[in-house]
């Protein structure tokens, strides 16, 4: 008797979280992450089927999305609405998917991204709201934005940025391309917002550009530090590591169709002529 052949289909599914109670989005032995929340809801799903999903990009302890993208292949079809009402009625509640759609089978969540969208929120009040506490950090000092707001400039364009990297990171390609570093002012609030887009994003560095803004805003460093930074190439050299709880990843674009092809056709002209 032949077994009946089933077929899985590949979803996209945009997904946000409260990163407070996670050890990060990806999976780790006796630890909490977001992964294994919703690798668990599908399996109960799937009633017993594991379900492996790959996520658009790490995001560590305590770190917020708005806009964090999954892609798995589920055993079978099923309507994206469905799957998006089956996944929110397991999930906790610091996890919630927000749509789905069936993607084809060569579609990464990860290796397909063409940028990245972070928001780093902070309060520069005297006072914190306590509902506030796990997600937007506290800076109540006599910061002046101005010199933040003309100092992050010199961030966009490509550049080496390996003094805005963990030292933890395996990376050995420090250069990567950013398409806005601005700061956006909350009405009617004490609230600053830095935003960050670009075609990839080194481990900690989002935290660690804003943890050497928020220097230049209290006058710690001058206002031409950035330059300096990108020039000496030397993580000890730049500012701390901001909190994680006031960081969102809130955007992933990707790849068109035709994109993805003429990134491919790159790719195998690199390897031709490093074969020659």
């Amino acid at each position: 008797m032949v077994e009946k052949q089933t077929t899985s289909q590949r979803y996209r599914v945009l997904i946000e979280y409260d990163g407070t109670p996670y050890a990060g989005f990806q999976i780790q032995p006796n630890e909490p992450t977001v992964q294994g929340a919703i690798e668990r809801a599908l399996e109960l799903m799937t009633k017993g089927v594991p379900v492996s999903i790959a996520g658009s990009g790490r995001t560590d302890s305590g770190v917020h999305a708005t806009g964090q993208v999954i892609h798995f292949d589920y055993p079978s079809a099923m309507n994206p609405t469905a799957m998006v009402r089956a996944l929110n009625s397991i999930l906790p509640g610091s996890v919630r998917a927000r749509q789905a759609e069936k993607v084809s089978s060569d579609f990464h969540a990860r290796y397909d991204t063409k940028s990245k969208r972070y928001r780093y929120r902070v309060n520069l009040g005297q006072v914190q709201s306590p509902f506030e506490r796990d997600f937007v950090l506290h800076h109540p000092y006599r910061t002046d934005v101005s010199r933040m707001e003309a100092a992050l400039p010199v961030l966009l364009g490509t550049h080496d940025f390996v003094s805005f990297c963990s030292t933890k990171t395996d990376k050995t390609d420090f250069t990567r391309t950013l398409t806005t570093a601005r700061i956006e002012h909350v009405p009617n609030s004490s609230e600053i917002q830095f935003v960050f887009e670009g075609d990839g994003f080194l481990y900690n560095m989002v935290r660690i550009l804003v943890g050497t803004s928020l220097q230049i805003g209290d006058r710690l460093r001058p206002v031409e530090e950035f330059e300096r930074l990108l020039r000496v190439k030397d993580r000890n050299e730049a500012g701390p590591t901001a909190p994680a709880h006031g960081l969102y990843l809130e955007q992933v674009t990707y790849l068109t169709p035709e994109e993805r092809q003429q990134k491919t056709q790159q790719w195998l002209d690199a390897q031709a002529n490093t074969d020659n």
